[in-house]
């Protein structure tokens, strides 16, 4: 039977010893060395690939919390400043509402951007609720889109509130400015306190002509006479100014008083600036507790905002 010899000789000199292998056994060893070195070279890839698989993936999520983290910080950022923009347009719309409550300017209808309906300008009513969802770039990117509609409307507001005013300046231009210590004669002081809740001109969309200004507040505040004069009218009108005072001032001026909800004087007494003629109510055509104030020269109404 074929096979193979390996002979041992020692560096001594001594004995040579013989190891007889037969052919099967030389394959099966070199087979088994074979498989064992393809074994260990696999399981050493494998184990390289393994960790350098792992640490690409380590890298990876790295990469992307650092990235996650950014995105979250700009976020954040975006959220901050559609909340500071808010609070500015917000401050503004209040802002022109109070100048138009103090010129008597028409007041807008769209109230403060984003507000719900019924809500204050002030912020009086600060009821919330809703549920509760975290800002994403989709819904802080529809607020800006929003915010820039309401920033565009209030612009387009504060335009026509710039060209009512200087109008309304043009027009004052025009009347004789009322020198300080006015004849006790001439209408130089306001009815009554309050908020001027209509002013004098066109109102509800070209609609209706105001003839005077309503001057708004509470059931029972006192009206006074503008100016020294005689009651030509005292008690109840029935064109729509419910009870009404008629004050003649002499040289073709006149004053009109309506809605009040008691007369305290009588027609032909003479009455003083600032005496209370009446108290503030809700009679005739009107819709809550205020004054109407007329001034007429020569029968025709003007805008009382010149003699005030």
């Amino acid at each position: 039977m074929a096979g193979y010899t390996i002979k041992l000789i020692p560096g001594d000199g001594g004995a040579t010893k013989s190891i007889c292998l037969s052919a099967r056994r030389v394959k099966y060893g070199v087979a088994t060395l074979a498989a064992g070195a393809l074994l260990f070279v696999g399981a050493t890839g494998y184990a390289v690939y393994g960790a350098l698989t792992n640490a690409n993936r380590a890298n990876e999520i790295e990469e992307l919390q650092r990235v996650g983290g950014i995105q979250q910080e700009q976020l954040l950022q975006l959220s901050k400043k559609a909340n500071a923009l808010q609070d500015q347009l917000d401050q503004l719309t209040q802002m022109e509402t109070e100048l138009r409550r103090i010129s008597g300017s028409s007041v807008q209808e769209d109230g403060p951007a984003g507000a719900a309906d019924g809500q204050e300008a002030d912020g009086t009513h600060g009821g919330q609720g809703g549920p509760h969802v975290s800002p994403d770039f989709q819904n802080v990117d529809a607020t800006l889109a929003n915010l820039e509609k309401g920033i565009a409307r209030r612009r387009e507001s504060l335009l026509a509130l710039k060209q009512e005013l200087e109008a309304q300046r043009e027009e004052l231009s025009t009347v004789e400015p009322l020198a300080l210590g006015a004849p006790a004669t001439t209408p130089s002081i306001w009815p009554a306190r309050g908020t001027v809740s209509s002013p004098y001109g066109l109102r509800w969309n070209g609609t209706d002509f105001h003839p005077g200004i309503d001057i708004a507040n509470d059931m029972g505040t006192p009206i006074c006479a503008t100016a020294d004069g005689t009651v030509t009218a005292a008690g109840w009108n029935a064109g729509g100014y419910g009870n009404m005072v008629d004050i003649d001032h002499g040289n073709g001026i006149m004053t009109r008083y309506g809605h009040a909800m008691q007369v305290v004087v009588t027609a032909g007494e003479h009455v003083r600036r600032g005496q209370i003629i009446a108290y503030m109510g809700s009679t005739g055509f009107s819709t809550g507790p205020h004054v109407h104030y007329e001034v007429r020269v020569n029968g025709t109404p003007v805008n009382p905002v010149g003699y005030l």
